[in-house]
């Protein structure tokens, strides 16, 4: 052991181990035994020494730390103060992500915990082991990243021979990277198809197979999409394609659909079908015009101006278009209140359902829109005075920082920590002058980081203010354009309804720093329904921090209005 590890030795200490393997066979499990002895008996040997626990992982891969749940155990023990020191066999043991590696033994050294690397004879408390684990840690990566492609390459070539990966499915058993048909299974499958063409949808065959009690290949019931799946997998009528998802990066082994990610691996009659090609693509067909029909349906639930953007404010939930309407209006109700009727508590369970608020329709909504849309023509010489008062204030509290002359300091300053590298090689400084020279570096580039992130942030804070200032002043260009009822601008510029009981709504604007709340009464029948405005009073903005900071409500007459109209009580 070096002098450091020697100083560490003569300590008082509780101290740990880390062990990891990468696979269940049988020898990588013998190796972990071995390490766990290995180690338990150094600490033991040790007469400063007290054993706090091995800690292992077996058949967990190195490269991400999210899955290692012992490794995440050692690290809480040791920040909680129940540990002081930790051993582990090597560097590709410990992480084989570079930057897993630095943070953690970051961490731990802040709290003054250090990390001995035996094979690598690395102490993270030592003066140059940060420097000496960066480069062990990358060689890891590296390793890791080759590693990755040639189980890859493997994995292509064994495919393209016909290999099978993945697991069994219904009416398949795979095995040994063979696919073979499951008879009771496949007539199952069978079924599926057919009713499928008979009109029953995927949410009836879920149940259905929920009832007969088939196996779904996940821990989770029967559901309508795996069902689509299912219908879709062209396995059924012997055909293999693999590689559907891809793992896109091997540190975090985080997978997708392999949508154009990569080439998949096509097969056709590579085994046995279960189900027969016209069957199959008839059920194709089907499911292509049932697909196009849900689009349709989705389409006609957007056509109003108003949908999607009305929330219950007593509830939360969103408003729909009910089906109790006359001819001369559009109805809309709250999504609870419609499903459930009045709000109230289930016995059996205590749950809350339901809702109190009531219905409200179009011409309600449009008269508010209107209202709004006036307020805001009325007020425009006050709404754009603002806006470029803030154009100013933005203009002289920052302007946006070039972080590219700071960024080639850094580069400059790397360069000089290389170079200080190349003179110890040939001689010219000792190691304890590239230790001063590292550390002066390390933190000169430190600083600069800083400037950088900060500039940053000023700079993106900055865009953003613009940015929103360009959108308020086009939508209130937008807003005084509007004449009469325009439902297409209505949708354009309508950012949300928040709406409650005792015929009361907010309007909220898009890129509008306030909202109007309306408070209004109904008259009338039939072709003369209409709606009158009670009172309207302006209310900060459901976002946190609007950009433009009106004072409007606090310095306009006309922030109550009652209505002029002999319908209303005195």
């Amino acid at each position: 052991m070096n002098k450091a590890m020697q100083s560490i030795w003569d300590m008082k200490l509780i101290v740990s181990a880390y062990c990891r393997v990468s696979t269940d066979a049988d020898d990588q499990i013998n190796s972990l035994e071995s390490q766990i002895k290995y180690y338990t008996d150094i600490i033991n040997s040790c007469p400063n020494w007290t054993l706090g626990r091995v800690y292992y992982d077996e058949g967990i891969s190195g490269t991400s730390i999210k899955k290692r749940e012992e490794f995440t155990e050692l690290i809480e023990d040791a920040l909680s103060g129940k540990i002081e020191f930790i051993l582990t066999k090597e560097v590709s043991r410990f992480a084989r992500n570079t930057v897993d590696t630095l943070v953690y033994t970051r961490l731990l050294k802040a709290k003054g915990i250090g990390v001995f690397f035996a094979l690598d004879n690395i102490n993270t408390l030592d003066t140059d082991g940060e420097f000496r684990l960066t480069i062990m840690a990358s060689i890891a990566q590296e390793e890791s990243r080759k590693t990755s492609e040639r189980v890859k390459w493997g994995h292509t070539r064994r495919m393209e021979a016909g290999v099978v990966f993945g697991h069994d499915l219904l009416g398949y058993s795979i095995k040994d990277g063979r696919i073979t048909v499951k008879p009771e299974e496949a007539e199952i499958v069978r079924m599926l198809f057919d009713k499928y063409l008979e009109g029953e949808g995927t949410y009836v065959l879920a149940r259905m197979l929920r009832n007969m009690g088939a196996k779904s290949r996940h821990s989770t019931s029967w559901a309508a999409s795996t069902v689509a799946k299912l219908l879709r997998n062209e396995k059924y009528i012997g055909h293999l394609r693999q590689r559907k998802t891809v793992v896109t990066d091997y540190l975090t082994h985080h997978r997708k659909y392999n949508r154009d990610l990569e080439s998949t691996v096509f097969i056709e009659n590579n085994h046995e079908a279960i189900i027969d090609q016209d069957t199959w693509d008839k059920v194709q067909a089907e499911l292509a015009r049932r697909s196009n029909s849900k689009k349709l349906k989705n389409r006609q639930t957007n056509r109003y101006w108003c949908s999607g953007k009305m929330v219950c404010g007593e509830c939360g939930k969103s408003f729909r278009r009910s089906s109790k309407t006359n001819p001369n209006v559009k109805d809309y109700r709250c999504y609870a209140n419609s499903a459930y009727g009045r709000k109230k508590i289930v016995e059996a369970t205590g749950q809350e359902i339901g809702c109190d608020n009531v219905a409200l329709n179009d011409v309600a909504l449009a008269h508010c829109i209107r209202e709004a849309i006036n307020f805001i023509k009325l007020n425009k010489p006050q709404l754009l005075d603002d806006c470029l008062t803030e154009i100013k204030l933005t203009q002289a509290a920052a302007e946006k920082i070039d972080t590219g002359q700071l960024e080639t300091k850094i580069t400059e300053i790397s360069s000089l920590k290389s170079k200080a590298i190349d003179l110890v090689l040939r001689g010219l400084i000792s190691d304890e002058d590239l230790k001063t020279q590292t550390r002066y570096y390390e933190a000169e580039i430190d600083k600069i980081v800083a400037q950088i992130t900060t500039a940053k942030r000023n700079n993106n804070a900055l865009e953003h203010q613009q940015n929103d200032i360009k959108k308020f002043t086009e939508e209130l260009n937008k807003i005084l354009q509007c004449d009469g009822d325009d439902t297409e601008l209505y949708k354009e510029i309508l950012d949300k309804f928040i709406i409650f009981s005792s015929k009361t709504l907010i309007v909220y604007l898009l890129h509008m720093p306030f909202g109007l709340k309306f408070k209004y009464k109904m008259t009338g029948k039939r072709n003369t329904y209409r709606a009158l405005t009670l009172s309207m009073e302006v209310v900060p903005h459901y976002k946190d921090e609007p950009v433009i900071k009106s004072e409007i409500a606090s310095n306009s007459p006309d922030t109550t209005l009652i209505a002029e109209d002999t319908d209303l009580p005195a």
